[in-house]
C-alpha cells in the first residue's frame, strides 16, 4: 500500500512539473477537464511544455503577436481555446486545422486581417466562434460550410463591407449572430442580408448598429425594413432567329438565340449547353461583334471562330451548322448583385412530312421586367411552352415575340421543336 501512495505522489509531482511556469494547470470533474490558465502573464508567444492532455487553454490578455502552424501541436485534444485581447496579426495556415475536438474558439480583440478560413473545415463540432474586434474584410462563401454544430458566431466590429449571399445557410444550429459595427456598403449586393435580417429566426443583437457606411446618402441608415434599395432581380427574354437561304444550305443551318435581360444593376449574361455526354459553359462573350443584322452568321461560320457556340457582347448566341449532335438544353442565365434568373430551351431536330399538324402557336414567354422594389420581389413559378419552328428558306413571318416562322418547302423539310421551360 505504501508503494501505491508513493507512485501516486510521484505521478502528481511529474504532472505538476509538466505545466509551464507562467501557467496554472488544474484538473476538474473527475479529471475529464484539464485546464491550463496562462492569461494575464504578458506572454509574447505560446508557452512550451503544455500538458498534452489539456482540454481548455486560456491565453487571454497577453501580448502574443502571431500563431504558427505548430503552436498547438502538443495539445491536440483541446476543446476550448481562448486568445482574446492579444496582439495577434498573423495566423499560419493549418494552425487550428488538426484541433478536431475544438468546441470554443475565441480570437476576439486582436489585429487579425487574414484568417485561415480553410482550417474551419475540420472543426465540425465547433459551437462558438468569436472573431469580433479584428480587422477582417472578407469571408469566403464556403468558410462555414462544415460548421453544422455552430451556435454562436461573432463577426462584429470588423471591416466587412459586404457578405456573400448564403454565407450563413450551412449552419442549421446557429442561434446567435453578431455583425454590428461593420462598414457595410449598402449597394444591391447587401439586399439579401437586409431580407435575411428581417426574416431569420437567428438572434442578431444590436440591430441598430448594423448600419450602412456607403454610399454617402445612406451612411448611418440601419440595415432594416425602413431602408429602401433601388434594386431589381434580372428579368430574361429569349427569342430566336434562323438564317437559311440557298447560299448556305449546303453548309447546314445556322441558328441565333437572342437572350436579353434587364435588372438593377444591369445583369451579366452567360450560357450553359447540356448535350448528351457533355456540357459547355460560357460565362461571357467569346467574340467581339454584337451579333446584330447579318454579321452574326459571318462570325459563326468563320474559320477563326473560338468555338461552335459563339456568344456576343449583347448576350446572343450563334450556332453554325446546327446538327443532331447539337441537340440539348440551352440555358441563358442573367446574374446581378440581387440574384439570378434563367431561361432554358430544349432543342431537337427531326424531319416531318407534314409538321404543320403539330404546330403550336409561337408564343415564347419571357420574364417580365418589374419596377417594384426588390423588397417585394418573389421568385415566379416555371411555365412550360412548346414552339415549333420551320427551318425552310422561303418566306418569313415575324411574330409578336420576336421569333421567325419559316414556311415549309413544297417537299416538306426539317423542323425544330423547342420545349421551353422558362423560369420567369
Amino acid at each position: 500500500m505504501d508503494l501505491l501512495f508513493f507512485l501516486a505522489a510521484v505521478f502528481l509531482v511529474a504532472d505538476a512539473q509538466a505545466c509551464p511556469e507562467a501557467c496554472v494547470c488544474v484538473a476538474r470533474k473527475n479529471y475529464t477537464r484539464h485546464i491550463a490558465d496562462c492569461s494575464y502573464k504578458d506572454l509574447r508567444a505560446i508557452p512550451a511544455g503544455l500538458p498534452s492532455n489539456t482540454t481548455t487553454l486560456t491565453l487571454s490578455v497577453n501580448r502574443i503577436a502571431s500563431l504558427r502552424e505548430d503552436s498547438f501541436v502538443d495539445v491536440g485534444d483541446l476543446q476550448g481555446l481562448w486568445l482574446s485581447y492579444n496582439e495577434i496579426s498573423t495566423i499560419g495556415k493549418g494552425t487550428f486545422g488538426f484541433l478536431a475536438q475544438l468546441r470554443n474558439l475565441d480570437l476576439s480583440h486582436n489585429r487579425i486581417t487574414d484568417f485561415p478560413w480553410r482550417d474551419l473545415q475540420n472543426l465540425t463540432v465547433l459551437e462558438l466562434l468569436k472573431l469580433s474586434n479584428n480587422r477582417l474584410e472578407k469571408v469566403p462563401l464556403e468558410a462555414f460550410s462544415m460548421l453544422k454544430a455552430l451556435r454562436s458566431l461573432w463577426l462584429n466590429d470588423n471591416r466587412f463591407t459586404v457578405l456573400s449571399e448564403g454565407t450563413f445557410d450551412p449552419m442549421p444550429s446557429l442561434s446567435l449572430l453578431q455583425i454590428n459595427n461593420n462598414p457595410f456598403n449598402c449597394s444591391c449586393r447587401v439586399w439579401w442580408l437586409k431580407r435575411w435580417l428581417e426574416t431569420s429566426s437567428v438572434s442578431t443583437p444590436e440591430k441598430e448598429s448594423i448600419t450602412c457606411d456607403t454610399p454617402k446618402d445612406l451612411k448611418g441608415h440601419v440595415l432594416g425594413r425602413t431602408l429602401a434599395l433601388d434594386c431589381m432581380l434580372p428579368s430574361v427574354q429569349l427569342t430566336y432567329r434562323s438564317s437559311l437561304d440557298n447560299s448556305v444550305l449546303h453548309d447546314g443551318l445556322s441558328l441565333l438565340l437572342d437572350c436579353t435581360a434587364v435588372g438593377k444593376p444591369p445583369p451579366e449574361i452567360g450560357w450553359k449547353i447540356q448535350m448528351p455526354g457533355r456540357t459547355v459553359a460560357i460565362n461571357g462573350p467569346n467574340v467581339g461583334e454584337e451579333g446584330e443584322g447579318d454579321n452574326w452568321l459571318e462570325d459563326a461560320r468563320s474559320e477563326e471562330s473560338p468555338g461552335r457556340f459563339l456568344v456576343f457582347k449583347n448576350g446572343s448566341m450563334a450556332i453554325s451548322k446546327f446538327s443532331k449532335a447539337d441537340e440539348g438544353i440551352y440555358t441563358c442565365r442573367a446574374v446581378n448583385d440581387v440574384g439570378w434568373r434563367e431561361v432554358s430551351v430544349s432543342v431537337a431536330l427531326s424531319s416531318s412530312e407534314n409538321p404543320a399538324d403539330d404546330l403550336v402557336q409561337n408564343d415564347i414567354q419571357a420574364s417580365k421586367p418589374r419596377s417594384k422594389s426588390c423588397d417585394k420581389e418573389e421568385l415566379p413559378q416555371p411555365e412550360e411552352k412548346v414552339v415549333v419552328i420551320y427551318l425552310t428558306p422561303t418566306g418569313s413571318k415575324t411574330t409578336t415575340s420576336g421569333g421567325v416562322l419559316w414556311e415549309p418547302w413544297p417537299w416538306g423539310g426539317w423542323f425544330m421543336l423547342f420545349s421551353l421551360a422558362l423560369c420567369t
